[in-house]
């Protein structure tokens, strides 16, 4: 099997026309998947702000959010590799209706809990633990089936655009969401709005008609193919590099979202109000930086808008680390959300343009582990060093680190700057 991708592709991407932001929503699949996915992922981010704001108001512990994150999150360290050469075997439909299935269930099991007023943290970690087990599986399958759903390749670009844009835009907007609605009528209705949430996705994959060639039967066994896509990872660099970019942001950056109910209860004494508006900012961001990925998407300056991001994104966490101002707070994380869009959707867009079709499973497991996979760790050292030295130093170390490793790549790894995809 060929671990390259094929010599005609970058003729593929010389020919793509030129088109508007929204291109790929011309064709059918790719608009139900788009509307159905943003409002799943959404609803689960929904439900990641509540149940934060839960565990800091049961435990009173910076300590607690990076606890019941790792254990929610640890999962994936184990099964995402595995589970992405499971797409390779499966049809990716029938999986994600699997396991987006079993997540609407943990999150009508949380809010009757929560509405009852019996939830404890234990029930809140096995829970969280348990959808980590379904996300092993579930987030692969939904980077590798975006591009089964634009029949015309030549928009290929920009549905893969749109696709990351969806998973970052609502790994951002989600909360905003969350917030309002935990501030507004409590963190049952998160748990039952993300629950109701899945319909939409699962309506939408329902509603497919997808080409008849699927996913190809494999007989090699699974810790072999599993080994063979990390292999094509290592070995290519540019791939390495920015897959590296985004577990690091993921493991030092990204901290903050965890810390937020500290920052807005200690530092801004804010409340639940001035959790959720802080979360609208970085969705506001995020709905800026988005537009601008898949607008771009078809151009020669996806490695500007690589570089801008990875720079911008810690810059604007030492100004959230500094800040004792709400309204500062409130710029600064709304350039957090530019940022992240920015550097994640386009690493995206570029892994998928270079990986080829029978390997694009296991690769995506590998960049969905950069993000799910460094959480456990971030969680545990943010929640650390929150608790030891306040939620500013937890932000502002890990910004530094992100800051320094972003410039490494910029100085170091000139490959990155030149690609032409």
């Amino acid at each position: 099997m060929t671990q390259t991708p094929a010599k005609s592709e970058p003729k593929l991407q010389a020919e793509q026309p030129k088109v508007e932001t929204f291109a790929s929503l011309r064709f059918p699949n790719f608009r139900l998947w788009f509307f159905g996915q943003t409002l799943s992922l959404m609803g689960t981010w929904m439900q990641s702000v509540a149940q934060g704001w839960l565990v800091y108001q049961l435990s009173g512990s910076a300590l607690a959010l990076g606890a019941v994150s790792f254990i929610g999150t640890v999962p994936t360290l184990f099964l995402m590799l595995p589970g992405g050469a499971i797409v390779d075997r499966v049809p990716r439909r029938r999986l994600l209706l699997a396991t987006q299935s079993v997540m609407m269930l943990l999150a009508f099991i949380m809010a009757a809990l929560a509405a009852t007023g019996k939830l404890q943290i234990w029930h809140i970690a096995v829970l969280a633990a348990t959808l980590g087990i379904a996300q092993s599986f579930d987030a692969p399958a939904r980077q590798a089936l975006a591009v089964e759903m634009v029949e015309d390749r030549r928009y290929l670009s920009n549905a893969i655009a749109l696709n990351s844009t969806i998973f970052n835009l609502a790994r951002i907007v989600g909360p905003a969401i969350g917030g309002a609605v935990l501030a507004a009528v409590g963190a049952a209705w998160c748990f039952g709005l993300n629950g109701l949430s899945f319909v939409a996705v699962l309506i939408a994959l329902l509603l497919m008609r997808l080409p008849a060639t699927g996913t190809a039967v494999r007989t090699a066994p699974l810790l072999e193919q599993t080994m063979i896509g990390l292999r094509y990872v290592w070995e290519n660099i540019p791939i390495r590099t920015m897959m590296l970019l985004v577990a690091v942001a993921s493991l030092f950056g990204s901290s903050y979202a965890v810390l937020l109910p500290a920052f807005a209860a200690n530092v801004l004494k804010v409340g639940e109000f001035g959790l959720g508006a802080l979360n609208v900012a970085v969705g506001a961001g995020a709905l800026v930086g988005s537009l601008i990925v898949a607008s771009l998407g078809q151009s020669q300056r996806k490695p500007l808008l690589l570089t801008v991001g990875s720079l911008l994104f810690p810059f604007a966490l030492l100004g959230m680390a500094a800040s004792r101002s709400f309204p500062l707070s409130l710029v600064c994380l709304a350039l957090i959300g530019v940022a992240f869009v920015m550097q994640n959707a386009t690493i995206n867009t570029l892994i998928q343009q270079m990986v080829p079709d029978e390997l694009r499973g296991r690769v995506m497991a590998v960049y969905s582990l950069t993000f799910f996979g460094t959480a456990p760790f971030a969680a545990l050292q943010a929640g650390g060093l929150a608790q030891a030295f306040g939620p500013q130093i937890g932000v502002a170390v890990g910004a530094v680190v992100t800051l320094f490793f972003a410039l490494g790549v910029l100085v170091f790894v000139p490959s990155v700057r030149r690609l032409n995809v």
